[in-house]
């Protein structure tokens, strides 16, 4: 037996106007890991749906081989009977629905033309322990985190018998220690003789668990390293990917800081369900014109909530404290409130509240500001198109015009619109949450120069951001938060990764004292 499990040769994927893969070709050894990297709309999501059926056969060029014979499937249930299981970045999961009764949507466990349920509650639970979830199976998936849904697809996909796994940016959504968990779970599946492939953009962790990777570019497969042999190191898996060395990570900026431009003071914030639980707790903080702010802090600790709750109160219930701007007390208990006194936030959850996913980029980029482009009532159409266009072309949005679907775009792409969004609002200050979450290194450039484009335009900008390395990267000045209370306030010349995650576990700490 070949000790490739998979091969797939010469495929060309073509959708109207796009050539998505033009003759793509990688071979997956058995029982190994093997990740795909690439920027945004490099073609690696599209060559997994080839793969797994979504694209069908007949839909590209070229063949799939699958243990050692050639495959043409038809449709994502061809390649799961056939041992492929992909796992989307989107989960597939219903909310509404238990664990057990997700695990085997459609593959029922019958008896006698019935659903045997405390079979498939016993199956579930067989499962989740291969998968190391200790959750009761009768569970509702709306009742655990992102992280168990993660292990839920895994525990779904262990049931249909898997020989290649297929993971699509499994760790995007996931916080260290989950991302951790779901790391060494693909490992024990290894030992466990299940092959993997893996799309991620966070190369330390394709460092640390890939045996081999597959750079793909514009559409292109370049090379495959050897990961172990080669001691290929994160900066060779850039060039690859970008086609150039990125000397460094964050561009060089020099920061022309100006007056106090936004100040928050005594803010506070409650649970709005859990309505007895503070979520923030006496925070202020201060930004400039021209000064780059980040906040740092675990997940929970508060950083979202405090970021929503000043722009419009869209977070939050029995919400106090003052908002300054320019040192006169201004009003943000709405969003139009906010948006009129200056003030943008760019969510870290673009698909859900940031984009509409079935309107064009022209509709999304003038959705906040369509007063501009109002005479007499009706939009300017004609106006519209022309700001959308000037954004695409500056922001440098890969589409072929500004009347493609906003949802059909890579993840980088979907985060220049959003930042085109605000930037046609023109704010005063932009709060910034994950703003590069999900995207990859490249594109990640690209939006630290907006950021400090942004910045020397004299706007004050808040940067929260999960990566400490790319809070230190790009901010002049970093804010810890600890379970809703600003526990630092550091100028980036003293700022170390160690002193800021000293300062984000303070609170808890004093708490097993």
């Amino acid at each position: 037996m070949t000790s490739n499990i998979l091969e797939m040769r010469g495929i060309t994927k073509t959708f109207p106007g796009v050539k998505a893969l033009q003759d793509v070709s990688i071979e997956v050894k058995r029982g190994h890991v093997h990740a795909i990297c690439g920027e945004n709309g490099a073609g690696k999501s599209t060559l997994m749906k080839v793969l797994s059926g979504v694209y069908p056969a007949g839909t590209y060029e070229g063949q799939i081989v699958f243990e050692g014979e050639e495959m043409e499937f038809k449709s994502i249930n061809d390649s799961e009977a056939a041992g492929i299981v992909i796992i989307h970045q989107e989960l597939a999961l219903s909310p509404y629905l238990s664990i057990a009764e997700n695990i085997f949507l459609g593959n029922e466990q019958q008896s006698g033309g019935w659903i045997d349920w405390n079979k498939t509650n016993l199956e579930a639970g067989k499962l989740l322990a291969r998968v190391g979830l200790r959750d009761n199976p009768i569970t509702k998936i709306m009742d655990i985190g992102v992280g168990k849904q993660q292990l839920v697809e895994i525990a779904k996909a262990l049931s249909k018998e898997v020989k290649l796994l297929i993971l699509d940016e499994p760790t995007a959504a996931l916080n260290d220690d989950d991302s951790a968990h779901l790391l060494d779970l693909i490992k024990h599946l290894q030992e466990q003789g299940i092959t993997s492939i893996i799309i991620s953009h966070k190369l330390n962790e394709i460092k640390a668990i890939a045996d081999d990777v597959t750079i793909i570019r514009d559409g292109k497969a370049i090379e495959t390293l050897d990961m172990v042999a080669d001691e290929i190191t994160e900066d060779r898996i850039i060039k690859g990917m970008v086609g150039r060395d990125l000397e460094h990570r964050y561009p060089d900026h020099t920061p022309h800081i100006g007056d106090e431009l936004l100040r928050v003071e005594d803010w506070s914030v409650y649970h709005p369900l859990d309505r007895e639980r503070q979520v923030v707790k006496d925070a202020n903080i201060m930004v400039r014109a021209g000064e780059i702010v980040g906040i740092a802090g675990l997940m929970g600790a508060g950083r979202t909530e405090l970021a929503m709750s000043i722009f419009g109160h869209s977070y939050g219930h029995n919400i106090t404290g003052r908002v300054y701007k320019r040192g006169e007390e201004i009003k943000t208990n709405t969003v139009a409130a906010a948006i009129d006194n200056g003030i943008a936030y760019a969510t870290e959850d673009r698909k859900r509240y940031g984009l509409n996913l079935i309107e064009d980029i022209k509709r999304n980029i003038s959705g906040a500001s369509l007063q501009k482009l109002t005479k007499g009532g009706w939009v300017d159409g004609n106006e519209e198109y022309v700001v959308a266009e000037g954004y695409r072309k500056s922001m440098n949005i890969k589409a072929p015009s500004v009347a493609a679907i906003t949802g059909k775009l890579s993840g980088g792409n979907q985060q220049k619109v959003v930042l085109s969004k605000w930037m046609y609002a023109n704010p005063d200050v932009l709060i910034l949450d994950e703003p590069t979450r999900g995207i990859d290194v490249g594109a990640k450039y690209e939006i630290y120069g907006i950021i400090n484009k942004l910045a020397d335009e004299g706007k004050g900008i808040i940067v929260i951001s999960s990566e400490l390395p790319e809070l230190l990267g790009i901010c002049d000045r970093i804010y810890a938060l600890s379970e809703g209370r600003i526990t630092a306030d550091v100028p980036r010349e003293q700022a170390t990764a160690e002193y800021l995650m000293q300062h984000m576990t303070q609170e808890r700490e004093r708490d097993h004292t």
